[in-house]
């Protein structure tokens, strides 16, 4: 759990497969150079658990591929964040939003909280130059385990008053993907069970909530179709 699988991990060479913006089987590099540099470069990885921190956040599951793990460290004065270290289990466009969200954070002295909770997958997203439609959710992991870093640092600074609340019910408990993130996937265009795991994963980490994601999207497809 300390270390990057060895499939994913950026230093590992597949770069080499790499050449003018094509692999070597002659397909066009589907990523932005923003994704390029971040995949190849990524900023603020760790192989071991940092020392100085005082909020860890972790969510999704090494078991379907996509898990994410983000340190944080806290200025208690100024409440910005000056550090902000990472590791995860997942694909380039999963290294490349995590690196840029952590650029985008500690960037400039560092962000404050509340102006890190604004952070959205969206701004992400801008910041790389886009990524590919099916790899969108790789972006929300980042999102969801700063926010859960966030939470542990109030529940380490006994200001459990200010931890933030989804205010959604969680379906697949193993990448804790909501019904919100489900209707927001039906809002953005997808209309059948498949088409909500593309762009969310829901089922792969907990198969166990696949009839009950199936009803939220159906009943989702209705009200906004």
């Amino acid at each position: 759990m300390s270390k990057i699988s060895k499939k994913t991990k950026p230093s590992k060479p597949k770069a080499a497969t790499q050449i003018n913006g094509q692999d070597i089987m002659g397909n066009e590099w589907a990523y932005s150079d923003e994704v390029r540099e971040h995949f190849f470069k990524p900023q603020n990885f760790v192989t071991e658990a940092p020392k100085d921190y005082n909020g860890l956040g972790m969510v999704g599951s090494p078991a379907c591929g996509d898990m994410m793990k983000v340190w944080l460290k806290i200025d208690s004065k100024t409440e910005k964040i000056t550090k902000f270290f990472w590791q995860t289990f997942g694909c380039a466009s999963a290294i490349a939003a995590t690196s840029m969200l952590s650029v985008m954070v500690t960037e400039k002295g560092g962000k404050t909280i509340a102006e890190a909770l604004k952070i959205t997958p969206t701004d992400i997203i801008k910041r790389l130059s886009g990524l590919p439609s099916r790899k969108i959710h790789c972006s929300v992991l980042g999102d969801k385990a700063l926010e859960a870093a966030i939470n542990d640092y109030f529940q380490r600074t006994n200001q459990k008053e200010r931890i933030k609340a989804s205010g959604s019910r969680v379906i697949d408990k193993e990448l804790n993907i909501t019904d919100k993130d489900i209707e927001q996937a039906v809002k953005d265009g997808a209309k059948t069970l498949e088409e909500v795991q593309q762009k969310t994963k829901v089922g792969l980490g907990d198969p166990n909530c696949l009839p009950e994601a199936e009803e939220l999207v159906r009943f989702y497809v209705e009200k906004y179709y």
